[in-house]
């Protein structure tokens, strides 16, 4: 897969594949409501899906050091798993996705330490392992 991917529906599922994969369908589709949320609100995160996908230090799994890189840019729709994130993905694209989460635009690892922008603001919802919060472009709420 080359770099960058313009595809929005293939940004997408990659994304929420290599964040959420080992979360189910509902962790994916909430990393996808997340990607959604911040493609309405363009800023400093991305002004698209692809681009909110692969903004720098905005996904883990598309960090240069992170292993689920590799992986989630040779990973085809052999995987069970990542054809559930690219039907998913397609309603995303397609403006049909519910959203899970509250309208969140970050989220965390709840096995991993809270981040700053978490220290008791914003919560939305937890699916999975993953806390949903709604921490606007300006870290207000909104």
């Amino acid at each position: 897969m080359q770099l960058p991917i313009t595809d929005p529906v293939q940004a997408a599922a990659r994304t929420a594949w290599g964040e959420a994969r080992g979360e189910g369908s509902r962790g994916m589709q909430a990393v996808l409501n997340v990607i959604a949320n911040r493609a309405a609100h363009p800023g400093w995160w991305g002004h698209d899906i692809a681009d909110v996908c692969q903004r720098h230090a905005q996904f883990s799994c598309w960090d240069e050091a992170d292993p689920n890189r590799a992986k989630l840019l040779m990973v085809t729709d052999t995987d069970p798993q990542f054809r559930e994130a690219l039907t998913l993905a397609g309603f995303l694209a397609a403006d049909h996705l519910p959203d899970l989460t509250g309208g969140a635009d970050h989220y965390y690892d709840r096995r991993a330490p809270a981040p700053y922008w978490a220290q008791g603001r914003f919560y939305k919802h937890t699916i999975g392992h993953h806390a949903f919060y709604r921490v606007g472009l300006r870290g207000d709420g909104n």
